[in-house]
């Protein structure tokens, strides 16, 4: 059968054309509405733009056919084998796709909203910036899948596997994600608010700066995953696993951390506003105020001054008179952490901003400040960039409870830097 006898026998009224050999049929542009094509063969027919709104494609053969923009509303896709076909921006809202075969499949663009894919081979397939709100992905297989950016808001994907797909910058707001598979999974950028993500298998996932906004991540094994950055506010991570996971500089406001496995968990400068513990107490931060930072270093320290000597020379005193916990620094070189080489190697000042960064970063990890400090030995390479560093060093003390100091030139410091300073803090 050729296309103008199909069309002549679908304008007479003619519906059924089920079990055809129609392989690399033209039929642009057709009107097909409610035309059933079951068990047909159209392996690599051309059916761009056509209308097939409620028709039957039941284990429909379709394999790299061309179906740009076409239309697919209420469609039935059962089995059909749809691998290496070119849907880019079709429409298939409200078809059934279930158990159908689109590996490899182009449906960037397309329109899924509340499509049924449950357990559909999507292998490889191109779904960027692709419509599927509402849609059913259960048990479907998303390996290699490519979902830049599309919008799977309330899908379902429960038991999917995301095996080494790419969603970066998808919008999965309110998404069932519960037991889905995450292996390898590019969810940078993700939306997730309020999705469900029960029992989720997303450990050593890279989920930099990802918004849990009251997710529901219980039971969800995140060992060793990163999470730096990541917004979880009211998150519900109740019983899940933090094991090793990186948290800096997350949000957790009022999240729900009871009986949450944090073992070698990282926090760093994470806001835990709220937050319940994982023994259930809440978290209430100490806010740091300098006016009480400076009246309690007062109160642990005691300048001594006396005229029967030489005033000290730059930001110190000439003795302080120290009670409490003691904190002993040791000597920070100008190095970066992140890749471990020597920064601003001929600028002395540059040098001692770094330290005096490395030397705040170390008291603000035992619970102290600058404020504290009482006591700071500086080592010079050459004692003629004293007054380089002196300017710097002056800019971190107050007058009035400046530490003790020692300067002294060595002949040499550790990889060359110009400058070396250690220092002991009391609180």
């Amino acid at each position: 059968m050729d296309a103008d006898e199909l069309l002549e026998r679908y304008a007479k009224g003619e519906r059924n054309f089920k079990n055809q050999d129609l392989r690399g049929i033209d039929l642009q542009g057709a009107e097909l509405s409610g035309i059933n094509l079951s068990e047909t063969n159209l392996y690599g027919a051309d059916l761009s733009g056509a209308n097939l709104t409620k028709a039957i494609l039941y284990n429909t053969n379709l394999e790299r056919s061309s179906l740009i923009d076409t239309t697919f509303i209420q469609g039935n896709l059962q089995y059909a084998n749809l691998n290496w076909a070119d849907l880019t921006e079709a429409n298939l809202s409200l078809s059934d796709l279930i158990h159908a075969q689109l590996f490899n499949a182009e449906l960037e663009n397309a329109t899924l909203t509340k499509v049924n894919l449950s357990q559909a081979n999507l292998t490889g397939a191109n779904l960027s910036k692709a419509n599927l709100k509402d849609a059913n992905l259960s048990s479907a297989n998303l390996s290699l899948a490519y979902l830049y950016e599309a919008d799977l808001s309330r899908v379902y994907l429960n038991k999917a596997n995301l095996t080494n797909a790419c969603v970066q910058g998808a919008d999965l707001t309110l998404a069932n994600l519960s037991e889905a598979i995450f292996q390898n999974t590019q969810l940078q950028r993700c939306k997730l608010q309020k999705s469900n993500l029960y029992k989720a298998n997303l450990s050593g996932i890279n989920l930099n700066g990802i918004d849990f906004k009251a997710a529901n991540l219980s039971e969800v094994n995140l060992q060793k995953a990163c999470l730096i950055g990541a917004n979880l506010e009211r998150a519900i991570l109740t019983w899940t696993n933090l094991i090793g996971a990186n948290l800096n500089g997350a949000n957790l406001k009022s999240a729900n951390l009871i009986n949450a496995r944090t073992y070698n968990c990282s926090f760093q400068n994470a806001d835990l506003s709220d937050a319940i513990m994982p023994d259930g107490e809440i978290y209430q931060p100490k806010y740091y105020d300098e006016k009480v930072a400076k009246q309690q270093a007062n109160d642990k320290h005691k300048v001594i001054r006396t005229e029967e000597v030489t005033a000290a020379l730059g930001k110190c005193n000439q003795a302080i008179v120290a009670s409490g916990q003691m904190i002993f620094v040791a000597g920070q070189i100008a190095i970066d952490p992140r890749v471990g080489t020597i920064v601003y190697t001929d600028d002395v000042a540059k040098q001692t901003e770094q330290v005096m960064a490395h030397i705040k970063s170390i008291l603000a990890a035992a619970g102290a400040s600058l404020e504290n400090v009482v006591k700071t030995t500086v080592y010079l390479a050459d004692m003629n960039d004293f007054a380089a560093m002196n300017a710097v060093y002056s800019k971190y003390f107050d007058d009035a409870i400046a530490p003790a100091r020692v300067c002294v030139q060595v002949s040499r410091l550790p990889k060359d830097v110009l400058v070396e300073i250690d220092c002991i803090a009391v609180i």
